[in-house]
C-alpha cells in the first residue's frame, strides 16, 4: 500500500515537471515579449527621453505625469476613449448575443449563416476602415448616394466622419460591425456547452421562452459573457487603427492611442508618451479589477 502511495507521488512530481517542461518555452516568450517591454515602459515614463535618444535620457521623475495631467487635451482623449468603449462594446454585446441565440438555433442552412457572420471580422480592421470611410465619403459615398437620392430621408449629404457629433458615431458604428462577430462567436461557443436537458426539464415544467432564457441561457451563459466584454474592453480602451484611418483622431475622435501615437511619432517624447502608455495599463487594469468583482459578488 505505502508502496503504491509512494509511486503515485514520484508519478505526479514527474508529471508537475513534464508540464513545466512543456509550459517554459511560452513562460520565457511571456517574459521577453510582455514583462520586459512594460517594466522598460514604466522606467521611461519617468524620463525625457526621445526617439532619437533613448539612452541619453536623463531621469526627471514624475514630470511627464505632471505635465500630462495638466493638459485638456490628455483628459479629453480619455473622455472619448471611454465613450468609444461604452458605445462600442455594448452595442456588440447586444447584437452578438441577439446573432449568437440565432446562429445557435436550428434552422436550414445554420453553417452558411454561421460563415457569413464571421465575413466583417476576418476582414483586416484596416480593409474595413478604408471600406467604410469611402462609404461615408460626402461625395461618392453609398450611405449619403442612399440617403439622399434613393431615400430621400436627408436633404443634403453629410460629411459624416468630418463633423464632431458623426464622427465618433461613425466610428462606433464601423468598430460594431467590425467586432460583433467576435462577440457573437464567443457567445455561441458558450450556449453550446448548455445541456438540452435543461431545456427539455423546463418545456416540461410549463416555462416559457423568456424564463428558459433568464432562468437557464443567461446564468449559465455567463462565464462566456466575461470573456467576452473583457477582451472586447481592452481592445476597445487601446483603440487605434480605426480611429487613425477614419478621422487621424480628429472632430472629437482623438482617443489615448492616437493622443499617444502623436506625441511618441510626431513629437519623438518617447518618456512622455511612455507616461501615457502606463495611464492606458492601469485605465485597462481598473477595468478589468470591475469585471472580476462584478463577478465574485454576482457568485456569492
Amino acid at each position: 500500500m505505502i508502496g503504491k502511495i509512494i509511486s503515485g507521488n514520484h508519478l505526479q512530481r514527474s508529471q508537475i515537471k513534464l508540464a513545466w517542461v512543456f509550459l517554459a518555452p511560452s513562460l520565457i516568450a511571456l517574459v521577453v515579449l510582455g514583462f520586459y517591454p512594460l517594466i522598460r515602459t514604466f522606467f521611461l515614463s519617468f524620463t525625457d527621453s526621445t526617439r532619437g535618444s533613448v539612452e541619453a535620457g536623463n531621469f526627471i521623475g514624475l514630470k511627464n505625469y505632471l505635465e500630462l495631467f495638466s493638459k485638456n487635451e490628455y483628459w479629453s482623449s480619455v473622455f472619448n476613449t471611454l465613450l468609444f468603449t461604452i458605445g462600442s462594446v455594448g452595442l456588440e454585446f447586444f447584437l452578438g448575443l441577439g446573432f449568437a441565440l440565432l446562429a445557435n438555433s436550428k434552422f436550414r442552412a445554420r453553417g452558411y449563416a454561421r460563415a457569413a457572420m464571421l465575413i466583417p471580422w476576418a476582414l483586416p480592421t484596416v480593409v474595413a476602415a478604408r471600406m467604410w470611410g469611402w462609404m461615408f465619403n460626402d461625395v461618392f459615398g453609398v450611405i449619403n448616394d442612399l440617403l439622399v437620392l434613393k431615400l430621400g430621408i436627408l436633404s443634403k449629404p453629410v460629411a459624416w466622419t468630418a463633423q464632431p457629433v458623426w464622427a465618433m458615431i461613425s466610428v462606433i458604428l464601423v468598430d460594431v460591425w467590425k467586432t460583433t462577430p467576435f462577440v457573437a462567436l464567443i457567445l455561441l461557443a458558450g450556449l453550446q456547452q448548455i445541456p438540452e436537458e435543461l431545456y427539455e426539464a423546463s418545456q416540461v415544467d410549463g416555462a416559457n421562452s423568456f424564463q428558459k432564457f433568464f432562468l437557464i441561457t443567461l446564468p449559465l451563459l455567463k462565464p462566456a459573457i466575461v470573456v467576452a466584454l473583457i477582451f472586447r474592453t481592452l481592445d476597445a480602451i487601446r483603440v487605434f487603427d480605426v480611429i487613425w484611418i477614419l478621422t487621424a483622431g480628429r472632430f472629437g475622435t482623438e482617443s489615448i492611442g492616437t493622443y499617444n501615437y502623436r506625441n511618441l511619432i510626431d513629437f519623438s517624447r518617447l518618456g512622455f508618451g511612455s507616461a501615457i502608455s502606463v495611464t492606458i495599463f492601469f485605465i485597462i487594469a481598473i477595468f478589468v479589477v470591475m469585471y472580476v468583482k462584478a463577478i465574485r459578488i454576482q457568485d456569492e
